[in-house]
């Protein structure tokens, strides 16, 4: 089934026979049993409910998984994830990480016993120089947040198969639709689904999907435990925004091209980070494991002055901290997504007070650069 499809019809498994072209709320908590030891295969929604069920499948469609889990947010699918791990084991993350993932690794994993060892990806030596007899996992994100780095997921993942270890892929950036980690060799595809695959900043909700069936019942044993499932409307919202993945990608891809070449020409503007323009230094592997670039930038200006009123002068951007949505947003990293980075990681990745993070959104995209224009202007 081609992705596209698979986007608007999803799993094409419902327990309704009502015929609704829509797939139903089942907005309960709990299920009734035909009989003592019997079940209708659902008991209690936060083991698993019908209209969640339907996205999860939907999710292993589109990452060509075994299985996917719906979780209340990406952070909570994280959260779980980590507790595949026991104290001792040795995980090495990606040097540059969103901050949310930062504060996780090097606050509560450490706390929780693991050793977290922050490595860059694109030097596969040092990459494996790192390993240890304990090291259980490798974390990637790519393209990564906020200044668009793309990891090599093949060569990461023979590298990690010669060890036994897990390859793990951040896929927010990129969603499915652009990149499919799993095909490359990753063991487990992490999403914030609050992002591209919902698309229209109105749900948070995060997703592991995995392509073995023992990682997928260690995950489903530790998802009915700790609990943060995603609720049955949530989910609701969520299948109805990836039924307009692909288009809404498509369309923003298109935008960020353009608005990625324009910066690119401002005299205001010293650097631009955007996986789609050729002199983007990883340009040509992109091409070679993804489908798409992507609607993501960030670009870097001539002052801190410049970059605080380029968020002050925007009207119809918004400056607010997400991404993925309908709605163009323009973040400001130092402040708000990477504020818990200590400062001396932030400078070495190059997050400074200059560097503004785009999110293209759906307006049309003669709008966006008039507002842009505007908000430079002297």
């Amino acid at each position: 089934m081609d992705i596209m499809t698979c986007c608007i019809h999803g799993a094409s498994s419902s327990t309704d026979t009502s015929g609704a072209v829509s797939v139903p709320i089942y907005q309960t908590a709990t299920f009734s049993h035909p009989g003592v030891g019997l079940s209708t295969g659902y008991d209690y929604t936060r083991v698993q409910n019908p209209t969640r069920e339907h996205l999860e499948k939907t999710l292993a469609c589109l990452e060509g998984g075994i299985d996917a889990l719906a979780f209340a947010s990406g952070m909570a699918a994280l959260t779980a994830l980590m507790e595949l791990f026991s104290p001792g084991d040795h995980l090495i993350v990606s040097n540059e990480l969103y901050g949310g993932s930062y504060r996780l690794f090097f606050n509560l994993s450490t706390k929780n016993g693991l050793s977290i060892e922050r490595v860059d990806p694109a030097d596969l030596n040092q990459l494996e120089a790192s390993f240890t007899v304990s090291t259980r996992a490798i974390f990637i994100e790519t393209p990564s947040n906020p200044t668009m780095r793309v990891s090599d997921i093949a060569a990461i993942s023979r590298l990690a198969r010669q060890h036994n270890i897990l390859l793990i892929v951040d896929n927010t950036f990129l969603s499915p639709y652009f990149q499919k980690p799993l095909a490359l060799g990753a063991d487990i595809v992490l999403h914030s689904g609050t992002k591209f695959l919902g698309g229209h900043n109105d749900a948070l909700a995060g997703f592991l999907v995995v392509a073995d069936p023992s990682i997928s019942e260690r995950l489903r044993f530790i998802y009915k435990t700790t609990g943060a499932c995603l609720a049955p409307f949530d989910s609701w919202l969520l299948i109805r925004g990836i039924k307009t993945l692909a288009v809404r990608l498509d369309r923003q891809q298109q935008s960020a091209g353009r608005i990625a070449e324009w910066l690119q020409n401002h005299k205001k503007v010293t650097s631009v980070n955007y996986v789609g323009l050729p002199s983007h230094p990883d340009f040509e592997l992109s091409q070679r494991q993804s489908s798409g670039y992507g609607s993501m930038i960030s670009f870097e200006l001539d002052s801190e002055t410049t970059a605080r009123q380029v968020l002050e002068r925007v009207r119809l951007i918004l400056y607010a901290e997400s991404l993925g949505g309908v709605e163009t947003l323009i973040t400001y990293p130092i402040l708000q997504t990477h504020a818990d980075i200590p400062d001396e990681i932030r400078r070495s990745l190059g997050v400074t007070t200059r560097l503004l993070r785009l999110s293209v959104g759906l307006e049309h995209v003669d709008d966006l650069i008039a507002d842009l224009e505007g908000a430079l202007r002297d």
